[in-house]
């Protein structure tokens, strides 16, 4: 099986052209666009995204998916706003070649039960998807702290009663581990598995929640990749290494440690007999 790999180049530096740099010199092809210029991808205007169609297709990238912020603001706030943003990222998306589009499912109040919110934000993903059917988009959901969809059983639960082909899944063992989730990959693919769009790869340790290179933590990345590769899965798989700062809204590695998260997946991958391109 051969699977492809991408990532938050971001993570690398602001500049475009310090990210494709050294995604060059790792010889991945692919980039997962959540910001450039330090400008995240939902406010970049035309002329904006126009370089970075130029600057990809110049160094012979391709986006992999666009990690939008959609679905990161509180549950209770108006949602009309997040919609017009995902029609802004759906445009964004078409110029840059991808139909895949992260999301999540919207944080809750501090001290709050996920069941008292279940009903909302179940019609909030369902509104997205809509759009995303309309637009030609995947979403995928991604698992995140403190908002509905944080544990495998929620995340599986928004996919399957929105019940759209435009919600999808992706999957973060970090994100598990720093939820408190003690197996990841044991208790988390078997219920996402069915759904599972991508994959990001960071890894973290239950005793202090930081992360770490894929393999060196609790999130259980390895058997995670086994299971891919028996199922012959042949998607993206993007790193998203927060080595250096692990956010409410994002992270940052820089090039050392971008390359240090690459080379720990790039032996994994090796150990288990995966090719990647």
């Amino acid at each position: 099986m051969t699977v492809v790999l991408s990532g938050f180049a971001d993570e690398i530096a602001a500049d475009l052209d310090a990210q494709l740099e050294v995604l060059a010199g790792l010889s991945i092809r692919h980039l997962e666009l959540r910001s450039a210029w330090s400008v995240t991808v939902a406010d970049l205007d035309d002329q904006q995204v126009a370089r970075i169609r130029r600057a990809l297709d110049g160094a012979g990238v391709t986006v992999s998916a666009i990690g939008s912020p959609i679905g990161k603001i509180p549950v209770e706030a108006p949602l009309a706003p997040e919609l017009d943003r995902l029609r802004r990222i759906a445009d964004i998306a078409a110029a840059l070649g991808t139909p895949l589009v992260r999301v999540f499912s919207f944080f809750l109040p501090a001290g709050r039960r996920p069941e008292e919110f279940r009903g909302p934000v179940l019609d909030r993903m369902a509104a997205l998807a809509g759009i995303a059917e309309e637009r030609g988009l995947v979403l995928a959901h991604e698992n995140e702290k403190e908002i509905y969809g944080d544990v495998p059983e929620r995340c599986a639960e928004i996919i399957r009663v929105v019940g759209s082909p435009a919600l999808r899944a992706t999957f973060d063992a970090a994100n598990f581990v720093q939820c408190g989730v003690a197996a990841p990959h044991d208790q988390g693919y078997p219920l996402l598995a069915p759904y599972l769009e991508y994959l990001q790869v960071k890894d973290a340790l239950a005793a202090t929640g930081a992360v770490v290179p894929a393999g060196q933590g609790d999130g259980q990345v390895r058997q995670t990749l086994a299971a891919l590769n028996d199922a012959g899965f042949a998607g993206f798989v993007s790193l998203e290494p927060h080595l250096a700062v692990a956010g409410r809204f994002g992270g940052f590695s820089g090039p050392e440690d971008f390359t240090r998260a690459a080379r720990a997946l790039f032996g994994l991958l090796d150990d288990l007999g995966m090719s990647w391109r």
